[in-house]
């Protein structure tokens, strides 16, 4: 079991770090995932991720998540072949949670941080905010 700190954490870095470890068969466990972050521009990041979450019909889908911890979770799945029996499993491996658990204070930090990026970012707990979850 791998129990991962989504603080400062790079998204897509964090993403890829937890997908591969899950295909291997670990048990991935990601505390703090509201304070993930996500380069860019904060302008572009809003307009990409409201595209995401209003394509499509509100019956039929694609539906795309507005809460940190799920927006964490699609972008892991993204990573992963969900749709074959292997990814399946996989995906069913991994927890995420908002804030840490109690249970959960020993955890590991990942590659590339925050004070490692030399560009404009936003946290996760913001573009959910802008999305109209009430985190």
């Amino acid at each position: 079991m791998i129990v991962i700190n989504g603080y400062d954490a790079i998204l897509g870095r964090l993403a890829s770090k937890a997908a591969k470890e899950l295909l291997k068969g670990e048990e991935i466990i990601i505390v703090n995932a509201d304070k993930v972050v996500v380069s860019g521009e904060p302008t572009r990041i809003i307009q990409r991720y409201k595209e995401k979450r209003e394509r499509g019909y509100p019956t039929k889908g694609p539906f795309f998540p507005r809460y940190p911890d799920k927006i964490v979770i699609r972008t892991i799945r993204g990573m992963l072949p969900y749709k074959t029996n292997r990814g399946k499993m996989a995906l069913k491996r991994l927890k995420v949670y908002r804030n840490c658990p109690e249970k959960y204070k020993d955890y590991q930090e990942i590659g590339k941080k925050l004070k490692d990026l030399k560009c404009k970012y936003m946290r996760l707990e913001d573009i959910s905010r802008k999305l109209g979850a009430k985190v």
